[in-house]
């Protein structure tokens, strides 16, 4: 997997730019990839409403759940889904706003210096191996393309919103993330 560091989009995934994203503050870099989990409506896989949702198109009549969400604007870099097919959404050089109200390490407001990954998945629902090995080949193409990135740490959605937030879940295998990554090199 390649990074066009000039435009910061994955080279060859499929591109869904959303409208939920802005300018990195002046002086802010990515240094930090948070992992998300996301199924609409809950735990129902495969379906388009995750790209509607980052296009500000999710139709709030298609599920009663959406009636929740559907004034949402928000966004993520990257997705990756049951198959492990990546979809691009914003470009990394881009804030992109999948972390809300956040904090890590004494950091607030993590979009600032986050890359965002959402999973198609839920807390509780084991992800699938495909996911895993393209996450992986996400973030070693993101540290090979960013400096700032190379050391960075992987936290969970969960890790910089406690209390708020609890993907990607239990069912997240961090074990398995850290050892793809040291395959990869």
């Amino acid at each position: 997997m390649l990074i066009d560091i000039d435009t910061g989009w994955i080279r060859d995934v499929r591109r869904v730019p959303s409208p939920n994203c802005d300018a990195r503050p002046p002086g802010s870099a990515p240094e930090l990839i948070v992992v998300h989990g996301i199924s609409l409506p809950p735990k129902d896989f495969g379906g388009r409403w995750i790209d509607d949702l980052f296009v500000n198109q999710l139709d709030r009549r298609a599920h009663p759940y959406f009636e929740t969400i559907s004034d949402l604007t928000v966004s993520a870099h990257v997705l990756v889904t049951r198959d492990g097919r990546p979809t691009q959404y914003v470009s990394f050089d881009q804030r992109a706003w999948h972390a809300g109200e956040s904090c890590w390490r004494g950091r607030r407001a993590c979009n600032d210096f986050a890359v965002g990954i959402e999973l198609e998945g839920a807390d509780d629902v084991p992800y699938a191996p495909q996911q895993y090995d393209t996450l992986a080949r996400i973030v070693a193409a993101l540290r090979r393309a960013y400096p700032t990135l190379r050391d960075a740490e992987i936290v969970g959605h969960s890790d910089v919103a406690p209390g708020r937030k609890t993907d990607p879940g239990p069912a997240f295998d961090w074990e398995r993330l850290m050892s793809l990554l040291k395959l990869a090199g």
